[in-house]
């Protein structure tokens, strides 16, 4: 027996509420943006540049006690949080540490709380220099812009023009939706979180093309079909696949943020949000950017809706 979370044929109206999905969307859009600029992000040592130091107490650590540790050493900004196990505790400090003689941030610490936790051991130090931590801002935002050109020219060849700004416009959806979301929520923004924004670029592109393939052999086999009706048509015969894709990738998402632990709870918990927000905006803002740009039937024949078509696309037409 087949599991199926939708029927194989529904005939939802999603262009119907399309238009009120859009505004949300750009009110979204607005809102984000605007926490972004306000909060700003909470970035990580990655990015920020300092010192991680990972240690590993006898029984249960208390934060707190350690937190009063570190406080007096006057290492400026700084976190402390539990890392996986209970023992064990990730401690983060600030670029601008005042370095006494010729002491590391890592043996400061270690020397003041081996005084209260004689037993406490040292696991890993890991240090990144403020010129190292602007780099990886540039490598992390040129990654993000040149993936999503590259999606630009691939989605533009194998379909049309109309296709590409609408797939483009989408992956941007959700990118810029769920930095918004990080600024919010003060996540950690580190290296991880930028390898989730890839990986959401990527899922949600698939979700996207699978619709616009649909689209594209609905063009050809409903020529008089309206816009809004064939739209509608396609996004229903690929919505049991989308939802179906998106509920089994979340379950495997769900679990890792449960049971994966620390390292890659960030990872996890942007990726749960980039399944979600991807699926949204594959289904009602990518089909509705192709409403507004009235995307041509047949490249092969002139038409008075434009001069656009899907000739690139052709090679594997069926």
């Amino acid at each position: 027996m087949r599991l199926k979370l939708v029927p194989e044929v529904t005939h939802f109206d999603f262009i119907g509420w399309g238009r009120y999905c859009v505004a949300g969307s750009l009110a979204a859009l607005v809102g984000a943006l605007a926490i972004f600029l306000v909060m700003g992000l909470n970035f990580g040592v990655d990015f920020k540049g300092g010192t991680i130091i990972e240690l590993r107490t006898p029984g249960p650590a208390d934060l707190g006690q350690i937190r009063g540790v570190i406080d007096g050493l006057g290492l400026g900004d700084f976190s402390v949080q539990e890392f996986g196990e209970p023992s064990e505790v990730l401690i983060q400090t600030s670029a601008e540490v005042p370095v006494e003689g010729a002491a590391t941030p890592d043996a400061l610490v270690m020397k003041a709380l081996q005084e209260v936790i004689p037993d406490i051991e040292l696991r890993r130090v890991e240090f990144v220099g403020p010129k190292v931590s602007g780099e990886l801002i540039e490598a992390g935002i040129l990654a993000v812009v040149l993936s999503l050109l590259a999606v630009l020219v691939y989605v533009w060849l194998r379909f049309e023009w109309q296709f590409a700004v609408g797939a483009v416009a989408s992956l941007a959806h959700d990118v810029v939706l769920t930095i918004g979301l990080f600024s919010l929520v003060q996540l950690e923004f580190n290296l991880s979180i930028v390898a989730a924004l890839l990986t959401i670029v990527g899922y949600s592109l698939n979700d996207t093309v699978v619709v616009f393939d649909r689209v594209r052999e609905n063009l050809r086999r409903y020529k008089s079909m309206p816009m809004k009706e064939l739209l509608n048509l396609s996004v229903n015969e690929t919505l049991s696949r989308t939802t179906m894709t998106s509920f089994t990738t979340l379950i495997a998402l769900v679990s890792l943020y449960v049971l994966g632990g620390e390292v890659i709870r960030g990872f996890t918990f942007g990726m749960i949000w980039g399944v979600v927000i991807g699926t949204y905006s594959s289904i009602f803002i990518a089909a509705m950017i192709l409403l507004a740009l009235s995307v041509k039937r047949d490249w092969s024949k002139p038409s008075a809706d434009g001069p656009a078509g899907v000739q690139f696309g052709s090679a594997d037409a069926p």
